[in-house]
């Protein structure tokens, strides 16, 4: 996946909301976590909608995930922008500056209102181009060129190969979207995974949905 695809604007802008819509909710994989514990802890995953006016275009989404079991406070927040670049899809990350002032955001959404752009850390190599499938309804995000997203916290740098798809289930009528996350870690000097799942992404069921704003 290099660049993203151009199409006409009425469309490119429906299908952002198409995939906003999608992406906007709580996510579960208790099922797959229940069939193979050796290999996946159950995650749960909110994707909460922000208000418009804090990108003024496209669509942004407060991320935030826990380890059901762990009984440990949510981690890994973090800001996807769902716009449009070069005609095509394009999901840029952001950083949060103090994550911790927004620690479990994701389930008291009015603790995200005053969220502004001041309060994010860009992430320059973290946008995914994201495309359409011959299906219609699933999209797939990968970082452009087989790159790698790199940041630096503590003074640590961090690299990680960005991937996932949303979609249906199944093409049954009624099939819930399954989330499809494939974040990795990533040696850079040997090119091998450092952390994230060894047997295939997790599969995160949507639980419910968030309405979008506008």
């Amino acid at each position: 996946m290099t660049a993203p695809r151009t199409v006409g604007k009425p469309m490119i802008e429906a299908q952002l909301r198409q995939v906003a819509a999608a992406l906007a909710g709580e996510f579960d994989n208790r099922s797959q976590s229940l069939a193979d514990p050796a290999w996946y802890l159950h995650l749960r995953l909110w994707q909460r909608p922000l208000p418009l006016n804090l990108f003024g275009e496209g669509y942004g989404l407060f991320l935030e995930q826990i380890s059901v079991t762990s009984g440990q406070p949510p981690y890994r927040q973090r800001i996807l922008h769902l716009t449009t670049k070069a005609g095509g899809l394009w999901g840029q990350y952001y950083a949060l500056a103090d994550p911790s002032t927004y620690l479990g955001g994701a389930t008291q959404p009015d603790r995200l209102v005053g969220l502004t752009r001041d309060q994010l850390v860009a992430l320059p190599t973290c946008g995914l181009v994201i495309e359409r499938q011959a299906d219609g309804q699933t999209y797939s995000a990968r970082l452009p060129d087989d790159s790698l997203c790199t940041f630096t916290a503590n003074g640590i740098t961090t690299y990680v190969r960005l991937a996932f798809d949303i979609g249906p289930e199944s093409a049954a009528p009624g099939s819930p979207l399954v989330f499809q996350m494939n974040d990795r870690g990533i040696d850079p000097d040997t090119g091998k995974t450092t952390w994230g799942p060894k047997m295939g992404p997790f599969r995160l069921l949507k639980q419910c949905a968030y309405a979008l704003p506008g």
